[in-house]
């Protein structure tokens, strides 16, 4: 399981290192992809074919369905860990995320998400007056 947040930098080729504490968790081969809210999502190889499995669950002729798709896969790229710990990330990831040298590493469960670390701080920001209310809703619902 991925939990916690690292700030992080873009070295001039476009890597960044992955904390060691997930580097030992996600194995050498991941998968990097567009994420929503301006991310990238980073998963273990494995995780990820797990989470295509939900998105070819849709049908093709779901105009949503496919955007959906679209959007995790296109310009999704299976990378490697180098011997330093860092992924290389691909200058159309890094310009969809609109990472600057300042990135934060956060994990989420299943998967991590790189953030420009200004974006992160304005989510947080943003979302700490109605995170109570979104916890509240997703109870009532029965997701929580």
């Amino acid at each position: 399981m991925f939990l916690g947040e690292y700030q992080h930098t873009l070295d001039a080729k476009g890597r960044v290192s992955l904390p060691r504490k997930f580097r030992d968790e996600i194995g050498s081969r991941l998968v990097v992809s567009k994420g929503l809210e301006n991310c990238l999502y980073v998963y273990p190889a494995e995780g990820y074919t797990a989470f295509l499995e939900n998105l070819l669950g849709a049908s093709d002729f779901d105009r949503n369905s496919r955007a959906v798709r679209r959007h995790f896969t296109a310009g999704a790229s299976e990378v490697d860990i180098d011997s330093a710990g860092r992924v290389a990330l691909a200058p159309v990831l890094r310009e969809f995320a609109g990472l600057s040298r300042d990135v934060i590493v956060a994990g989420v469960a299943d998967h991590l998400e790189i953030w420009d670390a200004a974006a992160w701080t304005a989510y947080e920001t943003a979302n700490a007056s109605t995170i109570e209310d979104a916890a509240e809703e997703l109870f009532r619902s029965g997701l929580l």
